[in-house]
């Protein structure tokens, strides 16, 4: 149970859920074809959950003076898992990740894929180790990351079975693919700030340069509350233009209810908010706006079905 706890498990499964429900609630309910086949994509699926283990390991090893401060009750590396034990959990599942990474980049005959697996590896270290004391650039490390892992789908499942005769449905695919890893960015880099102040104590004692210890926390609760307007005002305009333009009025609602209202809670919460536990709310909000999110690329998908039936 402590190992699971060391990487996050919860979130590992909502990685994997997202990239399951992309391929399975989305891409094969298209009359495409596919570069990987169940096995391979199970595959893919793993080493993005692999590899971002590592990364939560990683980062728990070098956090370990933060997270005495921040979060004293779960510190896992240095008391129920060995520092030893956790650098050797570390590179195992690294080079497994990025070993399925390099033979699912020649199963598709594009090699050098392999470096996206290498460079999202390294980038992790170096986040844990270096980045995340930066002002702003750990958050958007983070939040780029997740995104990456909705683009990955298409490069090694859409991309390799491209050809001239259906470029124009791949790539509209593609492009939805795409404004998918927008909103997951978006949104996580909004909770990667959150999570900034309500560890702001133990991050100020440790020398870290957050957002909220460069302006204050009630300062860095404007800004997130002024990303998460835009944010809401782009979802609206989306809503309107993709999906109300085509009578998708299910996928409206789902919408509307799902992630635009989690949303405005989230914005009429952060606005006063001031403490640990209030902080640790908003960010399980805004983790729920990401599943929902992830979540209506299916509902869309049934919709454009039940349409066309009916």
């Amino acid at each position: 149970m402590n190992f699971l706890k060391l990487i996050r498990y919860q979130n590992l499964l909502l990685l994997a859920f997202m990239q399951l429900i992309f391929r399975y609630g989305f891409l094969k309910l298209q009359n495409i074809p596919l570069a990987l086949n169940h096995f391979q994509y199970g595959l893919l699926v793993l080493s993005t959950v692999l590899i971002a283990a590592a990364g939560y390991i990683i980062n728990d090893i070098f956090d370990q003076e933060t997270d005495y401060d921040n979060r004293p009750n779960t510190i896992i590396v240095g008391k129920s898992i060995s520092e030893k034990t956790a650098y050797n959990l570390y590179f195992i599942l690294n080079v497994t990740g990025v070993g399925i990474g390099f033979y699912l980049s020649n199963v598709i005959q594009k090699p050098s894929f392999t470096g996206a697996f290498i460079i999202v590896s390294a980038t992790l270290y170096m986040y844990a180790t270096s980045l995340k004391q930066m002002l702003l650039i750990g958050n958007i490390i983070v939040a780029m990351l997740l995104s990456f892992s909705v683009l990955i789908i298409g490069l090694f499942d859409l991309l390799p079975a491209t050809f001239e005769g259906n470029r124009a449905a791949m790539g509209i695919l593609f492009s939805m693919l795409i404004d998918y890893a927008i909103f997951a960015f978006i949104i996580n880099f909004i909770r990667e700030i959150v999570k900034d102040m309500e560890d702001v104590n133990g991050d100020y004692n440790q020398g870290m340069n957050t957002l909220p210890i460069a302006i204050g926390v009630k300062r860095t609760s404007t800004v997130a509350f002024v990303i998460s307007v835009v944010g809401i005002l782009i979802l609206l305009w989306y809503i309107n233009s993709y999906l109300m333009s085509n009578k998708l009025y299910f996928a409206v609602i789902y919408s509307l209810l799902f992630v635009v209202a989690p949303l405005i809670l989230f914005v009429t919460k952060i606005w006063n908010a001031s403490g640990k536990k209030e902080f640790h709310f908003l960010s399980t909000i805004l983790k729920w706006v990401i599943f929902f999110g992830i979540l209506s690329v299916l509902i869309i998908t049934l919709n454009i079905k039940f349409n066309a039936k009916g």
